[in-house]
């Protein structure tokens, strides 16, 4: 689904913001990118969206390859991908179902079917209510929902989340957040860039890919032990005639086997 491969990227004021970068998200899979401000978690998402180009190493993102892809074909990859920003992002001139709206508007779906498909999503994330609501009617939880269904709307297989709770209170980020989970656990791949570890320790059931200094400096998935193989249990003990035939298991798990003494006790 997202595989970067050795990936380097450079720019001329700044230097380096990624070295070395390879990893592999899987469809379907929850993934936290964490690290601090400057790590390179923004650079990847560009990358991932083909804003950018590295300047060594491949991304490959849903079938296309940066090594290969071509300008007309960058508007393909993104009907592929839903973005969220940690400013919203939103016209404040438009109500949230205009907002909804207008990504599908220039990206040339039917009139007919617009409509619909707005519904649908602001009824996914919980605003149905709000449709008709401008930006500065809304909460900040709120706003990040309609910016939710409008990455939506065009039904990508990848949602990209940037920092998508940062100008949130506690209580409107977690329920953020649960909405993203609801969003995976339909088969949407999420990549989330967060500086949140509170959120991320809450939820250790996700992957944790954690960049510094545009390096990958920890993979939980990586770091994750292998599952040990079932072996088979060892053959039963023959008692011979002399042997009593009882057995116990210590305290320590350890098997212990009372022995017969022909001496007597």
């Amino acid at each position: 689904m997202i595989k970067l491969t050795s990936v380097y990227k450079e720019y001329p004021r700044s230097g380096a913001a990624l070295k070395d970068v390879s990893f592999h998200v899987q469809k379907g899979e929850l993934v936290f990118l964490t690290g601090h401000s400057g790590a390179g978690k923004s650079t990847i998402l560009r990358l991932i969206q083909m804003a950018d180009v590295p300047n060594s190493g491949e991304v490959r993102v849903s079938g296309f390859s940066s090594k290969t892809i071509r300008r007309r074909e960058i508007p393909f990859l993104r009907r592929k991908l839903g973005v969220v920003f940690q400013d919203f992002r939103l016209l404040r001139d438009r109500t949230a179902e205009e907002n909804v709206a207008f990504a599908l508007e220039v990206t040339g779906v039917k009139r007919s079917a617009i409509s619909q498909r707005v519904n649908r999503v602001l009824t996914q994330v919980g605003l149905s209510h709000k449709a008709q609501s401008f930006p500065d009617e809304l909460s900040g939880g709120e706003r990040q929902r309609v910016a939710v269904a409008r990455a939506l709307a065009n039904e990508p297989l990848v949602l990209l989340a940037d920092e998508p709770t940062g100008n949130l209170d506690e209580w409107a980020a977690r329920g953020i957040f649960e909405l993203f989970r609801e969003i995976n656990a339909l088969g949407m791949t999420v990549l989330m860039a967060t500086h949140d570890l509170d959120l991320v320790r809450a939820h250790p059931e996700y992957r944790v890919i954690e960049l510094a200094q545009g390096q990958v400096v920890y993979d939980s998935k990586a770091a994750a032990p292998a599952p040990q193989r079932e072996t088979a249990a060892p053959p039963p003990i023959a008692a011979s005639p002399a042997a009593a035939p009882a057995t116990a298991a210590s305290g320590d798990g350890q098997i212990a086997i009372d022995i017969f003494d022909p001496r007597g006790s």
